[in-house]
């Protein structure tokens, strides 16, 4: 019994069609769920392929505005190859740094929010 991992991330934003249509077309995200919630709501759930986590689009909580979320990580492989392939559909990356765990860029979404692309050091053992 206990915690096993991390189901849903809520990432805010302002038009979740818009946001919607930068996390499939941009990063690639698959559409988990796209349901009606109440009036001009719905639950949009993404996910990257193949990934446990899935994002959900929101606009509902008045404590996390849109751009709130800063340092969500997205672990990759190739990261100069994904980087690239981002760039090439029109995405501001940062210049890829090294640091002691792998190698990162950052970049954010349309409405702010703050993601690290991250390809770990070879060393570093899986947690």
């Amino acid at each position: 019994m206990g915690i096993r991992r991390i189901g849903i991330i809520s990432i805010p934003v302002k038009d979740q069609q818009a946001a919607r249509h930068f996390y499939t077309e941009v990063l690639g995200f698959s559409v988990m769920r796209d349901n009606p919630m109440g009036p001009d709501q719905r639950w949009i759930e993404l996910a990257p392929a193949p990934g446990e986590t899935t994002i959900t689009l929101v606009t509902w909580f008045d404590k996390m505005p849109p751009g709130s979320v800063q340092g969500a990580l997205l672990e990759v492989d190739g990261l100069d190859d994904v980087v690239a392939h981002l760039q090439g559909k029109g995405l501001t990356c940062t210049a890829i740094e090294s640091a002691p765990w792998g190698r990162f860029s950052t970049f954010s979404d349309p409405d702010g929010n703050g993601w690290v692309l991250q390809e770990n050091a070879p060393e570093m053992p899986e947690v």
